[in-house]
């Protein structure tokens, strides 16, 4: 493969408003580690297993007064940072998929890395929370994240009895689809789509 196709692709964005300042680092091609804390436990979970399971290497720094603007924040900048990283998204694979369990719960997610922003997320939770997040924070985390990047992004919890779980499940999918979808294909020369740009 070609010294270019080598590189690892990675990215650092800063965003600073009136109510947040956000910075994410991260690498692609990394070993899925995760640094930074964004004063929310269970979103720190949330990203650190976004982080391993696509081995993305990822930091972030988060300063911000209410929760709802500081998670949408974060989704900004990760998925205009991973929209950075993957460039002018030649020789990738493009699409990903994967069906992951977490004990009781069962949880899909399918990835298109097209430039089109769309995000249809069911995970169907049964309580107003999950630990210290809010269960609708975590939806729009995802909406802002595939609306950032930009990507086609699909998320289904199948079935599950245990919110967190149901959770874990997802997000584990969406990084094990992701991993897939912007590996390279040794194969494809030029974007992934047979209009000849994505």
């Amino acid at each position: 493969m070609e010294d270019d196709l080598m590189e690892r692709r990675g990215s650092s964005v800063t965003r600073k408003t009136g109510e947040t300042k956000i910075t994410v680092s991260l690498t692609l091609d990394g070993e899925g580690a995760f640094r930074g804390s964004t004063g929310i436990k269970f979103f720190d979970h949330i990203l650190s297993l976004l982080a391993y399971h696509s081995f993305m290497d990822l930091s972030i720094e988060a300063e911000w007064d209410l929760k709802h603007h500081g998670v949408e924040d974060v989704g900004i900048v990760l998925g205009q940072a991973m929209g950075e990283a993957l460039g002018e998204r030649e020789g990738i694979a493009r699409f990903g998929y994967a069906l992951i369990p977490m004990d009781e719960a069962l949880a899909e997610a399918s990835v298109d890395l097209v430039r089109r922003p769309h995000i249809k997320v069911d995970l169907s939770l049964s309580n107003p929370s999950i630990e210290d997040m809010a269960a609708e924070d975590i939806v729009h985390f995802l909406q802002s994240l595939a609306n950032s990047i930009p990507a086609v992004i699909h998320v289904n919890v199948r079935y599950g009895l245990n919110d967190h779980h149901r959770v874990e499940a997802a997000v584990k999918a969406l990084a094990v689809a992701f991993r897939n979808a912007w590996q390279r294909e040794p194969r494809r020369r030029g974007p992934p789509s047979s209009k000849g740009m994505v």
